[in-house]
C-alpha cells in the first residue's frame, strides 16, 4: 500500500512500507538536537601536532627535482634523520621529485613549499615491500605512496603538490583484474586467515591507496593538492586526532575516494576542496566478518567549511559499517556540481552490518547536485546477509537546496522488520521543481517546517 506525505506545500512524498511519519507546518518548530553541545568538547580533544623548528631539506640528502632523478633514498634519509634528531621538518623545495614509497616516522612534518611536486614513480615496484593496510578486509598490499604505521605527531603540509600519476601507470590496469584477488581477500577475512598470510603485491592486482596513516595519533594534513591517485586519496585508519585542512583534491579514478577516515576517532575536515571520481568524503569501520573482528568504530568527527564538487557523494557515510559509525556533524558546506551523485550519503546493508546513528548535519549550501540525501539500508542489493545494521537518529536541518537533478530525499530501510529510523529533516529548502521524494521501510521520520 501506498501513502503520500507532503514535505512542503505542492510536492509529492511517496511512501511504501510506511510506519510512522510525520509531515509539519512549515512554521512549526523542531528542537534542534542538544548533540550539537558535544562539538567544542570534541574540537578541544583534537589537537594539530606540534614540530621542533628544525628543517631538513631534501636536496641535502640527494634530491634533484628534475622529475626524472629517483629521491626515494632522499626521502628515505631525509625522514630518517629528521626523527632521530627530535623531529622537525622535511622540507620539499620548488621544483619536481620523483619517489616511490614514502614512509613518515614520528615528528616528521613533510613540508611541501610553493612550487614544490612530487612525482610518484609508475612502476608497482617502487612501492614493495609489502605493507599492512586496509582494503576490503586487512591485508599486506603494495604500499601507499605515502604511508606510516604505528607513528605519533606526524603531518605533510605546505602549497606543493602530491601527484600519483597514476593515470599514467599500470594502476587503471589493475581495475579489469582485481576482481579475483578482492574475492580472495573477502574470503581469507570470512575465514580469519592470520593477516600475515593475506599476502598481495607483486602478481596480484589490489591497488594501493595514495596516503594512509594507521594505527597513528596526532596527524595533520594541510594544505597540499592531491592529483591523479589510483585508490582513496587519504585514509586515516585506526587513528585518533586527526586534522586535514586545507586540502585540495582532484583525482576522477575508479574508487577515487577524497578523504576516508576508516574506524578513526577525533577527526576533524575543514576548509577542504574535494573533486572525485567516489566519494568526496566517506566515512568507514570496516567491512564483513573482518570489520566486525576488529570492531572498532569511527565517531566524534566533525566536517565544515568544505567545497564539493564532482563525486558519487559528498559527504558520505558507510558503506563500510561494521564496526559502527556515530557522533558525527557536519556544518556550513558547499555542494556544486551537476556531477555530484548525492549531496548527503548514507549507505550499509545486512552483509556490512554495524550501525550508523547520531549524525547531525546543518546549515549547507546544496547549489547543484542529482539527489539531496540518499539512505539506503540495502547498498549490495543482497538479500541473504544476517548482520541487519542499525540505522537511526539522523538530522538534518537549515539546509538550502537550490538545484536537483534527480529528487530531494530518498529514505529505504532494508525491510519491515528493519526499518531507518529516527531521521529528522527540518527547516530545509527544497527546489519545487524537484523530482518525488521516496521512502520505504521507515519509521519516525519527521518533515519538519520544509518549504520550498
Amino acid at each position: 500500500m501506498h501513502h503520500r506525505l507532503s514535505i512542503f506545500a505542492g510536492a509529492a512524498l511517496l511512501v511504501t512500507g510506511w510506519l510512522g511519519a510525520r509531515s509539519a507546518a512549515a512554521g512549526e518548530v523542531a528542537a534542534p538536537p542538544a548533540a550539537w553541545a558535544e562539538v567544542p568538547r570534541i574540537l578541544a580533544r583534537i589537537t594539530p601536532p606540534q614540530f621542533p623548528t628544525r628543517e631538513f631539506l631534501v636536496t641535502r640528502f640527494g634530491a634533484v627535482g628534475d622529475g626524472t632523478h629517483d629521491c626515494t633514498e632522499a626521502f628515505r634519509k631525509a625522514i630518517a634523520a629528521c626523527h632521530s634528531a627530535g623531529g622537525g621538518r622535511v622540507v620539499v623545495p620548488p621544483g619536481k621529485f620523483l619517489t616511490g614509497a614514502i614512509h613518515l616516522q614520528s615528528g616528521v612534518n613533510l613540508h611541501l613549499e610553493a612550487g614544490a611536486t612530487i612525482l610518484f614513480s609508475t612502476d608497482p615496484n617502487r612501492f614493495l615491500p609489502v605493507v599492512f593496510v586496509r582494503d576490503v578486509a586487512e591485508c599486506m598490499n603494495y604500499s601507499p605512496f605515502i604511508y606510516a604505521l604505528g607513528q605519533t605527531n606526524i603531518a605533510v603540509t605546505g602549497e606543493g603538490m602530491l601527484d600519483g600519476q597514476a593515470s599514467r601507470s599500470v594502476w587503471p590496469d589493475f581495475v579489469a583484474r582485481s576482481k579475483p584477488d578482492v574475492e580472495r581477500l573477502i574470503q581469507m577475512g570470512n575465514q580469519d586467515v592470520p593477516v600475515a598470510r593475506r599476502i598481495f603485491g607483486p602478481g596480484h592486482f589490489i591497488r594501493p591507496n595514495f596516503i594512509v596513516l594507521a594505527r597513528c595519533r596526532n596527524v595533520l594534513l594541510e594544505g597540499v593538492r592531491i592529483v591523479d591517485s589510483p585508490a582513496w586519496e587519504i585514509q586515516p585508519l585506526y587513528c585518533t586526532n586527526v586534522t586535514v585542512r586545507g586540502v585540495r583534491i582532484a583525482s576522477h579514478g575508479k574508487n577515487n575516494d577524497g578523504c576516508d577516515p576508516d574506524s578513526s576517532r577525533e577527526v576533524l575536515i575543514e576548509n577542504c576542496t574535494f573533486d572525485t571520481g567516489d566519494d568526496c568524503i566517506a566515512i568507514k569501520a570496516g567491512r564483513d566478518h573482518d570489520g566486525r573482528r576488529v570492531n572498532l568504530p569511527s565517531e566524534d568527527i566533525v566536517i565544515r567549511h568544505c567545497l564539493f564538487k564532482a563525486g558519487h557523494g559528498g559527504v558520505t557515510v558507510g558503506s563500510e559499517t561494521a564496526g559502527g559509525i556515530r557522533n558525527v556533524f557536519v556544518e556550513n558546506c558547499e555542494f556544486d556540481s551537476p556531477d555530484l551523485d548525492m549531496a548527503f550519503r548514507f549507505k550499509t546493508d545486512s552483509t556490512r552490518g554495524g550501525f550508523i546513528r547520531d549524525v547531525y548535519i546543518r546549515d549547507c549550501l546544496v547549489k547543484k547536485a542529482r539527489t539531496g540525501i540518499h539512505l539506503t539500508m540495502n547498498y549490495s542489493k543482497n538479500p541473504n546477509g544476517r548482520h541487519i545494521p542499525i540505522v537511526r537518529d539522523i538530522d538534518i536541518r537549515d539546509c538550502q537546496f537550490e538545484e536537483l537533478l534527480r529528487q530531494p530525499i530518498f529514505i529505504e530501510g532494508l525491510s519491515a522488520a528493519a526499518p531507518v529510523t529516527d531521521v529528522t529533516i527540518a527547516h530545509c529548502r527544497f527546489p519545487p521543481a524537484a523530482g518525488e521524494n521516496f521512502i520505504t521501510n521507515a519509521m519516525r521520520i519527521h518533515l519538519t517546517g520544509n518549504t520550498p
